[in-house]
């Protein structure tokens, strides 16, 4: 449920409003049942909402939605506003969720957005909940990839500032993160997945007059063994070019060297349909590409498409 002073419960209860009907899924929230019941009450959504104790006690009806109940949250919790209290159920929320998926008791993990600065007041230190995600199931290194209608985009660097992202790429793990984009494609559906890689500096280095030469040491190495391997990769391109030729659909994929310069295009692409994915993980994980939205939250406007994506895509990548 994420973090209950945002936006996620109103757009899990709106989402499973849609979704619930087209989609082949049996969905269960694990969160508040009475912070979804507010949130239902303002949005004046029709299904019931019904409390579980396990997943297998679970019934799964057309016209209810069955929430595992963890029962963190004061009545009183306000909208809007940064909580320990909330930032810690955020916490316990996605540790349930490990812990089922990992259990092999759910097939995927779709998550509504938490808020950084709740989640470090309640103690837990994590940049977000990929971090979280990757920690709790023990997993060395994850990408994420954000996907969008005309635009996929796998990062090799992402929550830290950009003097250190420069820093940290190296050709392994630029080598990996190509590889992890790779298999999500083909896991997705793609046969053959074309790759291209940014560049770090302005017009990718241009041979040299910018930057210290971090394209020749840090990134065409990597493409290079990658393309030996068979993956159909180029690059490193100028990444003003290489996001316009991938919404042109020349590029399945782009690869993308740190935070910014993979999200940007993709928010402009349109935020409200953005999903975002986490690779590398034992588990399918999917999640908005939004914050948790604090200045509109309780207000019955919160747009949901991007939750109802990342559930498409949550069931789309657990049934493959």
């Amino acid at each position: 449920m994420g973090d209950a002073a945002g936006i996620g419960p109103e757009v899990i209860v709106s989402a499973l409003e849609v979704v619930a009907a087209e989609a082949q899924f049996k969905p269960i929230v694990i969160g508040d049942l009475r912070r979804l019941k507010q949130a239902q009450k303002i949005l004046k959504t029709k299904k019931k909402l019904v409390s579980v104790h396990s997943v297998d006690s679970a019934l799964f009806e057309e016209d209810q939605i069955n929430v595992l109940d963890l029962n963190l949250l004061p009545q009183n919790l306000a909208w809007g506003e940064i909580s320990p209290i909330a930032g810690h159920a955020a916490y316990e929320y996605i540790a349930k969720a490990s812990e089922l998926a990992l259990e092999k008791k759910v097939h995927a993990i779709c998550t509504a957005p938490l808020n950084k600065a709740a989640l470090h007041a309640a103690g837990h230190i994590f940049p977000g909940h990929s971090e979280l995600l990757a920690h709790l199931t023990n997993t060395p290194e994850i990408s994420m990839m954000l996907v969008s209608e005309k635009l996929k985009v796998i990062h090799v660097t992402t929550h830290m500032g950009l003097i250190d992202s420069v820093n940290k790429i190296e050709p392994s793990l630029v080598e990996r993160t190509i590889r992890r984009g790779n298999e999500a494609l083909i896991r997705a559906g793609y046969k053959n997945p074309k790759i291209g890689v940014c560049g770090i500096n302005p017009h990718a280095g241009e041979g040299g007059l910018f930057g210290y030469g971090e394209e020749a040491q840090k990134i065409e190495p990597a493409i290079q063994k990658a393309r030996d391997s068979g993956i159909d990769v180029v690059g490193p391109l100028p990444a003003d070019t290489l996001f316009f030729l991938a919404v042109r659909g020349d590029f399945d994929l782009v690869v993308a060297m740190y935070h910014d310069q993979g999200h940007s295009p993709i928010k402009v692409m349109g935020i409200e349909a953005g999903v975002n994915i986490t690779v590398g993980l034992p588990v399918v994980r999917t999640s908005v590409d939004h914050g948790t939205a604090f200045d509109i939250a309780g207000k019955g406007i919160a747009d949901s498409r991007s939750m109802s994506e990342a559930i498409r895509q949550a069931v789309v990548m657990a049934s493959r």
